[in-house]
């Protein structure tokens, strides 16, 4: 009896267990199944390559984090993007090239532009907080109207003469090497990846603001009650988002060597959907740092081995947004069954 109790518990683990991770697996199948289609996708250059593509989707992911532990979402992170890439592009350009979006700009400190950009994400990012904790206003609706407010802003700034919508290029080797350059084989963009990575999981769960996160995601009127400044929190946690999706969009733009202001477009998208694949709860209050990286590595492994093995750019549309849709409906499933 003892013996068939026991089996019964590990069929019931089982089937838990497949459920929890049952769009995780699910993806890790088509992984497989574009590696035997073509295998050369598992060649250590190409996996080095899906790694530095992942490192500025992961900073990203880590900041979007922080939005959907409380229950919301952040639909301007890809347009936070693009602003950062443009802002601190186009005052680093090198002194000889020919469309230079600030002619007269000497070569000044690469910190000065870095910290700008990153500046006016985190200001972004906490003015969304504040409209979100003071006004009550759904977190989705104060980001959609901020991504409309950023593209604007971006492209005014983008299309200010003598640039005048020129794709921003000519970008300074020091400035590149952040995104492109190598200490050994290692990639720098994936060293600041494994960095932030760090510091945010002691942040979430080592400190008093990480587990205050955790608390007002998971019940916040508990959390009220329980002494914690819900407005505090919330406009810090929109202000850490805002740090790391602009940091994400300096890198990008050190990494591609150039910036326009459409960069970024949909890849808040891919955030929340390699939030979600790795275990963070869209119900708020669940998600660790490993899982989302996890769901960023994935899905940038899918996004590029779609490509890779010819897949129709339309049709990547389509499996992309069915599983995003896939991985909420999981997310809520499991929800609705632990109640």
């Amino acid at each position: 009896m003892q013996g068939i109790g026991k089996s019964i518990l590990n069929k019931k683990g089982l089937k838990q267990f497949v459920m929890d991770k049952a769009i995780f697996l699910v993806l890790l199948m088509l992984v497989i199944v574009i590696a035997i289609i073509n295998p050369r996708i598992l060649r250590l250059q190409v996996l080095r390559d899906i790694l530095m593509m992942s490192s500025t989707k992961i900073i990203m992911a880590l900041g979007m984090m922080f939005v959907i532990l409380t229950g919301g979402v952040d639909l301007g992170g890809g347009r936070l993007v693009g602003m950062a890439a443009v802002v601190s592009a186009s005052m680093l350009q090198t002194a000889d090239y020919v469309r230079r979006f600030y002619p007269d700009l000497g070569q000044i400190p690469i910190i000065i532009p870095i910290l700008l950009a990153v500046f006016v994400g985190t200001l972004f990012g906490m003015m969304n907080g504040l409209i979100v904790a003071k006004f009550k206003v759904p977190a989705f609706i104060a980001t959609l109207s901020s991504m409309l407010i950023i593209y604007g802003i971006n492209s005014i700034y983008f299309n200010m003469p003598p640039n005048n919508s020129q794709p921003i290029g000519g970008l300074r080797a020091d400035f590149t090497y952040l995104g492109s350059g190598s200490i050994g084989f290692v990639p720098v963009i994936v060293l600041f990846a494994a960095l932030v990575s760090i510091i945010v999981w002691f942040v979430l769960n080592k400190t008093v603001f990480g587990k205050n996160v955790y608390a007002v995601g998971g019940n916040p009127e508990a959390a009220a009650v329980s002494g914690i400044n819900i407005t505090k929190t919330l406009v810090g946690l929109f202000g850490v988002c805002g740090f790391l999706i602009s940091l994400s969009g300096v890198l990008e733009a050190a990494r591609t060597g150039g910036a326009t202001n459409n960069y970024g477009n949909g890849y808040e998208l891919d955030a929340i959907a390699s939030c979600v694949v790795g275990g963070v709860s869209t119900t708020g209050g669940v998600g660790t740092v490993s899982g989302v990286i996890a769901g960023v590595i994935i899905f940038s492994f899918i996004n590029y081995g779609l490509t890779f093995i010819g897949v129709n750019p339309y049709w990547q549309n389509i499996i992309k947004g069915a599983i995003i849709v896939s991985a909420v409906s999981f997310d809520i499933r499991k929800y609705v069954q632990k109640k």
